[in-house]
């Protein structure tokens, strides 16, 4: 019997090629996206030392109520961390999500805000 892939074994896959063509940098580290069925989670890294610069979420946030409105309420917070860290310029990593929905909110969010990417 054949097993059929999972939505997130798929998402995976996906980011696992995504991966392969960005990383993170001093100058312009990644800006790395996670949601969860509840929250959603963001975090700026340094792929060369392999740290974690700034990072926001929902649950840190303890908010609630509409989806888009919590994304890009997080969106907005990361943005506010980066510039305090001294951080202009990111590299967008959506996780394998599709652009769309939160990953969206909180992308446009994050550019209102001063991130470029």
């Amino acid at each position: 019997m054949i097993k059929k892939e999972s939505k997130n074994d798929m998402r995976i896959k996906r980011h696992k090629k995504i991966r392969k063509n960005i990383s993170g940098s001093n100058e312009t580290p990644r800006l790395c996206v996670f949601r969860s069925n509840l929250s959603i989670y963001a975090q700026i890294i340094n792929d060369n030392t392999k740290t974690t610069l700034v990072s926001s979420s929902s649950l840190e946030l303890k908010l609630k109520g509409n989806n888009l409105e919590i994304a890009s309420a997080v969106g907005k917070d990361i943005a506010e961390k980066a510039k305090k860290a001294k951080i202009k310029t990111v590299v967008f990593d959506r996780g394998g999500y599709l652009y769309h929905g939160r990953v969206k909110a909180l992308a446009e969010a994050a550019r209102e805000n001063g991130l470029e990417f």
